[in-house]
């Protein structure tokens, strides 16, 4: 079969690339996609929100499976836009995006079928909200409700850093409409950590675990990014606090979708942190992380396609996974996630494929054989190993041996893991 991936960040270069491997899979298109994925995929020129011409297209082209990457054509309903046209796509439809498109939606559900996730409030009016605040005292976490690219959360560490937050998002509508309501959550203090699950009918197969590191700088230092980096698996993650995320946090998630009446099919992402009550729920995508996809979907040693037209049709087969360990590093431009440097030239990338290290674009622009930024997080680059040393020795040795003006990375991702 023919697959169409929508979306053009370095998560969707992973599952294009996956789908490129898949014995099963004739033609992989992307769109908008990036021109670091020429090599793996047939670029459209469709933005993420052109529901009809996307759906015109899959039609024209006889695409047997369409998957959706980002979290904005999903909240918008493009899931159900497909559906309605006959075409086989693989995402939860609007009802059930909301899961992530809403973070209000999510922590009612969460309340409602007392599934572990922290105390919180809602709030529309600022000053009810610093009022809040202020008999709460920090640490405390402000999110927007709505989507806001993974920068809608604030970890506020002063009562003053918190106040500000709920000034720049209620206030000056930091982003938008997704900022006109925000939630306020009690700090948790732990290990954070990523579970993802393919989800249809009530089935659940979870991925391996990661975990991502928000922070822009060393030492988890700095302002909130959409990830700087990601390995798995986690080896210090107790086995027994795993088992309970599955049963107390997906498993009732599911459950609780399916009561409510909006089922969800996907891939949903619990963002989780092991507290000393146990593991907790930080957040809910709807989708793939992003740079954990980096990551895990290399890992799948099964036909990406072909299990995933088997979920839909009631008939999946277990997936199997490699054994070992990967870590990816996210090299971004100067400035992210501020104010981004664009058009530095990046080193020539060759050296990295030719050491075994995979590349996955997200924001770069072809320049002759090479390659600018084009935004924010640039490219991940990827290394294999036995063991999540191996794994690191050998993304650091080869990045650390070139020369990044322009860009900057990391140099402790996976640390916590490795101590």
């Amino acid at each position: 079969m023919d697959v169409l991936v929508i979306g053009s960040g370095g998560r969707e270069h992973a599952l294009v690339r996956q789908f490129a491997k898949s014995p099963s899979v004739g033609k992989v298109y992307v769109a908008p996609g990036n021109d670091g994925m020429r090599d793996d995929a047939e670029i459209i020129p469709l933005g993420v929100m052109e529901f009809g011409k996307l759906a015109e297209f899959a039609e024209a082209k006889n695409i047997g499976l369409t998957f959706v990457g980002p979290e904005q054509p999903l909240a918008g309903g493009i899931v159900d836009h497909f559906r309605q046209a006959g075409l086989r796509i693989f995402g939860p439809d609007k009802a059930a995006a909301q899961l992530e498109g809403s973070k209000a939606f999510a922590k009612e559900l969460m309340k409602k079928y007392n599934i572990p996730t922290a105390k919180y409030e809602t709030f529309t009016d600022a000053e009810e909200a610093k009022a809040y605040i202020r008999e709460q005292g920090a640490p405390i976490v402000i999110k927007a409700d709505g989507l806001a690219a993974g920068k809608g959360v604030v970890v506020a560490m002063t009562r003053d850093e918190a106040l500000e937050a709920v000034d720049d998002m209620i206030g000056g509508r930091k982003f938008g409409d997704s900022s006109a309501r925000v939630v306020i959550e009690e700090f948790l203090d732990g290990e954070e950590f990523s579970y993802m699950s393919f989800v249809h009918g009530g089935k659940i197969f979870p991925m391996p675990m990661s975990q991502d590191h928000k922070r822009a700088f060393d030492n988890d230092e700095g302002p909130n990014t959409g990830g700087m980096g990601a390995y798995s698996p986690v080896p210090h993650l107790p086995e027994e606090a795993v088992r309970t995320a599955h049963e107390q946090i997906v498993e009732a998630t599911v459950r609780a979708m399916d009561a409510e009446g909006t089922p969800f099919t996907g891939i949903l992402y619990a963002g989780l942190i092991l507290t000393e009550d146990g593991p907790k729920t930080i957040e809910f995508n709807a989708r793939f992380g992003d740079p954990e996809t980096q990551v895990i979907l290399p890992q799948l040693k099964s036909d990406l396609a072909k299990f995933l037209v088997g979920l839909l049709d009631g008939n999946p087969a277990e997936p199997e996974w490699e054994e070992g360990a990967r870590l990816g590093v996210v090299i971004a431009a100067d400035g992210y996630p501020g104010d981004v440097q664009k058009g530095n030239l990046l080193p020539d990338l060759k050296p990295l494929e030719a050491a075994g290290l995979d590349v996955f674009h997200a924001g770069t622009q072809a320049k002759g054989d090479r390659y600018a930024g084009n935004g924010g997080r640039v490219i991940l680059v990827s290394a294999e190993g036995e063991s999540l040393q191996e794994a690191s020795k050998k993304a650091y040795t080869a990045l650390d041996s070139m020369e990044w003006n322009g860009f900057f990375y990391r140099s402790d991702i996976g640390k916590r893991a490795m101590k």
